[in-house]
């Protein structure tokens, strides 16, 4: 699909807040409401707008201890991990990866015990690599700015 600059600018300003109207979008690029209404269904058809979510602040939710860990895993034990990460609530998400680890994973959680409580659990099949995230980078979709 061949995407314009009114394309482009539609994807940025819906980045910048997915909740807005057809018409209030329509008014910050300079189309009608129905013209609008068909390019966003078009980039829905295409797969380029995949859905709409909340992002939700884990911080506030109690979860401020955030750590990435690279896990290796002995034996092939993949779906063993992918069932236990699935259902731990501090995964927040999880990457598996070419190199020495197997996966990557972003843990949030209330504190050290929990971490100490995940690497544990996972000691029995896999190593971890633990890094503790002081801050984050608020980056830009660069790709949006064509």
């Amino acid at each position: 699909m061949n995407l314009d600059a009114t394309d482009y600018h539609i994807l940025r300003m819906l980045r910048e807040d997915a909740r807005r109207s057809m018409r209030e979008l329509a008014r910050l690029v300079n189309l009608s409401p129905t013209s609008v209404g068909e390019r966003v269904r078009r980039l829905e058809d295409a797969g380029i707008i995949e859905g709409y979510e909340v992002k939700i602040n884990r911080s506030r939710l109690g979860c401020s201890v955030r750590c990435m860990l690279e896990v290796t895993l002995r034996n092939g034990e993949h779906e063993r991990f992918a069932e236990y990460i699935r259902q731990l609530p501090w995964s927040e998400y999880a990457y598996r990866v070419a190199g020495k680890a197997c996966f990557m994973v972003m843990l949030s959680a209330p504190g050290m015990a929990e971490i100490e409580a995940c690497i544990n659990e996972l000691s029995s099949y896999a190593t971890t690599v633990t890094h503790v995230v002081f801050s984050t980078l608020e980056l830009q979709d660069l790709i949006l700015e064509c």
